[in-house]
């Protein structure tokens, strides 16, 4: 299962049109990275629930095939968590051993390793987690003999770093028997980080823990504006490039571009200049104007629309609204 409901407010104007898994990157869906990574790891039938802008990821996925894939989409109404997402999806889910999935990393973890794990200890439910060596903002996971205690506080780099206690945050990744459904309320939202996994370990069921460390295993979680620019510029720096531009976009010979994402239709004219951006869908950026390290998209997408409460502080500039990455 992929889940694919959430708002993505931290991504937004990004998502005012669509949802985060189904945000471009390097010219494919999000979710289209998730669905290969399954694939590859023999997962050929997959569970994709739907909330926020669900045309989205109809649209970014279609029936699956073009990422060798056969998709179940379910939706939801109403957002129900992760757990919740399962629960509404259990008629899909029930039969055997289950790999749930966050819709917004890109990673190519050793999914079977993980899976040797959790049959291995036996475990009602295994959470793969990486160590947060640069101690990122993501909660702390707690374990001990390789199965899970709980969740702490968020990590944070202005602490010490001592080399021998790297935290360790979850990646997303889990796998699940269908007895988890029995720790699972109907109809009603819930994490299982929250509700469901505190509860089976009360009742005695082992939750274990995958550490994934191996040298060439890599995750990518792209939920903020930062992150989405940061980590697209890597992934094409590895292949050697600066610039990646989609379809219908015009870039003037005398303007200067350089470390940035274009989406579709996007037009950048004489005497520009752009570092270190994300330009939405149908941008125009106009002669002499001066983009760096912001996002933007049209004005006219945004226009009368309340940011998210997490949302960065933009401004309309023109015809685009433009929301620096240095606040």
């Amino acid at each position: 299962m992929i889940l694919s409901a959430g708002y993505g407010t931290r991504l937004w104007p990004l998502t005012e049109d669509r949802t985060k898994p189904a945000i471009p990157i390097l010219g494919k869906p999000l979710v289209g990275y998730v669905a290969e990574y399954l694939a590859r790891n023999g997962c050929d039938q997959i569970v994709v629930n739907l909330h926020h802008r669900p045309e989205s990821v109809r649209s970014a996925l279609g029936d699956g095939s073009r990422f060798g894939v056969k998709l179940h989409y379910v939706e939801e109404p109403v957002i129900l968590g992760t757990s919740g997402a399962m629960d509404n999806a259990r008629a899909l889910l029930g039969g055997d051993t289950f790999v749930v999935v966050n819709g917004k990393i890109i990673t190519n973890i050793d999914l079977h390793a993980a899976l040797e794990t959790h049959r291995r200890r036996e475990a009602l439910a295994t959470l793969v987690l990486m160590p947060n060596v640069a101690r990122e903002r993501f909660t702390v996971v707690n374990t001990a003999d390789g199965l899970l205690q709980g969740f702490g506080r968020m990590a944070s780099q202005e602490e010490p770093a001592d080399p021998l206690e790297v935290p360790l945050m979850f990646t997303g990744i889990q796998l699940l028997e269908p007895r988890i459904f029995d720790y699972i309320p109907r109809g009603v939202f819930s994490h299982t980080t929250t509700e469901v996994y505190p509860q089976a370990i009360a009742q005695g069921e082992r939750i274990a823990v995958h550490v994934a460390a191996g040298n060439h295993e890599s995750w990518h979680e792209l939920s903020t504006l930062k992150r989405y620019l940061d980590i697209s510029l890597q992934l094409l720096a590895e292949r050697g490039q600066m610039v990646t531009a989609g379809a219908g976009c015009v870039i003037s010979p005398e303007s200067e571009v350089s470390q940035a994402i274009l989406w579709d239709n996007v037009t950048v004219e004489t005497g520009a200049q752009v570092r270190r951006a994300v330009l939405g869908d149908n941008v125009r950026i106009s002669a002499g104007d001066v983009i760096e390290d912001a996002v933007v998209v049209r004005a006219s997408l945004v226009m009368g629309k309340d940011p998210p409460a997490k949302a960065l502080k933009g401004e309309v500039r023109g015809d685009n609204f433009v929301v620096p990455l240095t606040q």
